[in-house]
């Protein structure tokens, strides 16, 4: 039967929620803010849909999907030492620690360099149809920073669409365009453009017709974002590759390798965020 009890009274002092799971490693903190809107965290017994929710992971009983979250590893893991990995994911391959699907994920690619009993999760998403550097690590707050639009974190991606970019839609995608928020219960739209566009190449081909190869920058982006506003000037995404987050570059890495990342690649990118 359904759980018609009020949901749990608000707490005044306590830990977000989203943060608790996260740092008990059941995923990045925006993935455990999508779980408990969609109905799958309790708290206590009783359903959480909205935030904040406050709670005491020492004492409160946390359960995600149906089953009870271990909030001690929320203690434990902040003994142990942190993983920074870096993955060239290839197509086909979701950026999410776990698919009812049962679809190749980027968090088994990684898992040989991962200690028994801990885990990483994904930094912001990557689609499945991409390829390029996705970011992995179990620093809660480091993954939360550099994934908030609020902190401006540029990703570059490489992008070879369909045909010729006119001077007017590389404009048009400058100026920006409304897309449908996919994100929202309400529906609507939501202004979207890309930081920085521009043309690295052009290539003439008779057969199997042109192509460009476009070098794209955004700080915030929606889902599926840089397909959606090339499909509304008329152009469609052949490949896209994500090549860099804010300092750290992907590199010559091999498609579907992956590599921990050195010590100074580490420190940008909290210096990036303004942490440590």
């Amino acid at each position: 039967f359904p759980d018609r009890r009020p949901p749990p009274p608000p707490r005044e002092t306590g830990e977000r929620l989203q943060k608790a799971l996260a740092d008990a490693g059941v995923a990045s903190r925006r993935d455990c803010e999508f779980a408990i809107r969609a109905g799958r965290v309790r708290v206590n017994g009783r359903l959480v849909l909205e935030l904040p929710c406050l709670v005491d992971p020492a004492n409160d009983l946390i359960e995600f999907d149906g089953s009870v979250v271990d909030m001690r590893r929320q203690h434990a893991g902040r003994e142990r030492p942190r993983l920074y990995l870096m993955l060239n994911k290839p197509r086909g391959v979701i950026s999410t620690a776990r698919d009812p699907g049962g679809r190749p994920n980027v968090v088994a690619m990684v898992m040989a360099a991962v200690p028994r009993g801990d885990r990483v999760y994904p930094v912001g998403r990557l689609d499945a149809d991409s390829t390029g550097l996705v970011l992995l690590t179990n620093d809660g707050e480091l993954a939360h920073r550099l994934a908030h639009p609020s902190r401006g974190v540029a990703k570059e991606y490489r992008v070879a669409v369909e045909g010729e970019l006119s001077t007017e839609a590389l404009a048009q995608l400058s100026r920006g365009l409304y897309l449908a928020d996919v994100n929202s219960r309400e529906g609507g739209a939501k202004r979207a453009h890309l930081e920085k566009v521009r043309v690295l190449k052009r290539l003439r081909d008779r057969r199997r017709g042109d192509l460009s190869l476009v070098s794209v920058v955004l700080h915030e982006g929606q889902n599926r974002e840089i397909r959606r506003l090339f499909a509304r000037v008329g152009l469609k995404v052949k490949s896209l590759e994500r090549i860099a987050i804010g300092s750290l570059q992907l590199g010559r890495l091999p498609l579907g390798h992956f590599r921990a990342l050195r010590a100074n690649e580490v420190l940008a990118l909290k210096r990036a965020v303004h942490l440590g």
